[in-house]
């Protein structure tokens, strides 16, 4: 089986965690090349909606928190959309945040991608926590 038969193997919500570990181990261009299909848009408010400038951005933050911690905590699929609910700490001093990226998929590559942050509070009343 070569690599692009492996890769169309796992399951969307398998390729959705994949693109996330990869942006926040650097490889941004690796996860774009593998994941993001033709007209990939996404709703994020800080920046233009295309691919290359969400892309940049994300090049970007890498190099800026190479120590950056991503920890997947939930994921689910239904039909062509995954949601991943994830703990992301810009680095190790960082309290982090609650983050859940939206992806939607068609002919198995991302086309769509929302994304929602909550920092942690480190003195919350909230005895469950985050997660």
């Amino acid at each position: 089986m070569n690599t692009e038969q492996q890769i169309n193997a796992f399951s969307l919500k398998e390729k959705a965690v994949s693109f996330l570990q990869l942006v926040a181990s650097g490889k941004v261009r690796e996860a774009y090349v593998k994941y993001i299909g033709e007209g990939f848009s996404h709703h994020n408010p800080f920046f233009p909606g295309d691919a290359d400038s969400l892309m940049l951005a994300m090049e970007e933050n890498a190099a800026k928190n190479p120590l950056k911690i991503f920890e997947v905590k939930l994921a689910i699929e239904e039909n062509d959309i995954v949601a991943v609910h994830s703990y992301v700490k810009q680095n190790p001093e960082d309290l982090g945040a609650a983050v859940v990226h939206i992806f939607r998929f068609q002919d198995e590559q991302i086309i769509e991608l929302w994304d929602l942050g909550q920092p942690i509070q480190e003195d919350s009343p909230n005895q469950n926590g985050m997660f």
